[in-house]
């Protein structure tokens, strides 16, 4: 149960995310918006990651759920592993994902083991050694690297927000 009880979801803050959402607020919505100011700009920075990046969107939503495995976000899993099913994910990889060698694991291309070693790399060291940079960016050009730097940023930010909150998996229902 979250630690904190939602905004009751009504403004126009609130409807911006619900059009987003086609709909409905999620428990997270309902957290984010006791701060009109931050619920939108989370709103659209996370639109903006999610539909508007020439990155792969298989190769997002690994990392996603790769962060969310590693951080120990639950509602983030159950977010985006259907997405990552509609994106190519497949069963065998969503298995991997929750391993600690899951970057080299043979159900995951050369590309995939190198953008999934750079986010585990950008989630619990911070600071990217250059073997793992240069593994990443012989495979993506500047923009598709700057993109998926910004992805493991960004949901970094989310499952320590869903991790702080104590928003699970069953939140997300």
């Amino acid at each position: 149960m979250a630690r904190l009880r939602g905004a009751d979801g009504t403004g126009p803050v609130a409807d911006l995310i619900r059009r987003r959402r086609g709909g409905a607020l999620r428990a997270l919505d309902e957290i984010l918006l006791l701060s009109p100011p931050v619920a939108e700009g989370w709103s659209a920075m996370l639109s903006t990651i999610r539909d508007e990046l020439a990155l792969d969107p298989a190769l997002r939503e690994l990392v996603i759920l790769r962060i969310a495995v590693l951080n120990q976000a639950d509602y983030e899993w159950a977010a985006h592993e259907p997405v990552a099913r509609r994106n190519g994910v497949t069963d065998g990889q969503l298995l991997v994902l929750h391993h600690a060698a899951a970057q080299q694991a043979a159900v995951f291309s050369p590309l995939e083991r190198a953008v999934l070693a750079y986010a585990d790399a950008m989630t619990t060291d911070v600071v990217i050694s250059p073997e793992v940079f240069d593994a990443v960016a012989v495979q993506l050009d500047p923009r598709q690297l700057v993109e998926l730097t910004a992805v493991i940023g960004t949901y970094n930010m989310v499952s320590r927000f869903l991790v702080a909150m104590d928003l699970s998996g069953a939140d997300y229902e």
